[in-house]
């Protein structure tokens, strides 16, 4: 198996779980990761989410799915596209969340960048509709 197909094939696996449990499979993820990592999401300018920011370090990391699981209800998370070339892979797919405080629901489309050495992720970077999550954070 090539490093791009194995590399997918993580992935592929960890996103299956994230769906089926809803978000709580937090600990597949982690050891997924590199113990350094840089970890950024677009919505890093979102202040009511100051844990959407950029991450170094792995423990640091639980802080990002800490405050996603304190904000947010997963409804589904669905991958339709990987996309690989050498150590780097893009996920491409839709996801919808409720805020908790609000009960407002967002679906967005989603792409999250990796790259890997080693078989850990070194690299993460995620993209999706900032503004829903923005206004359904709002009251």
């Amino acid at each position: 198996m090539s490093e791009e197909a194995r590399n997918v094939t993580l992935l592929r696996e960890a996103y299956r779980l994230w769906h089926d449990t809803k978000g709580k499979s937090v600990e597949h993820w982690m050891d997924l990761f590199a113990d350094q990592i840089a970890f950024g999401s677009i919505a890093q300018s979102v202040r009511s989410a100051p844990y959407m920011t950029m991450y170094e370090d792995k423990n640091a990391l639980r802080g990002y799915f800490a405050g996603l699981t304190l904000d947010w209800e997963m409804i589904e998370f669905r991958t339709e596209h990987f996309v690989a070339q050498g150590d780097r892979v893009v996920m491409m797919g839709r996801c919808s969340w409720r805020a908790r405080k609000t009960g407002k629901t967002v679906w967005t489309p989603k792409a999250d960048s990796f790259r890997f050495a080693d078989g850990k992720v070194i690299e993460f970077f995620e993209y999706f509709d900032t503004a829903a999550m923005r206004d359904a954070m709002q009251g």
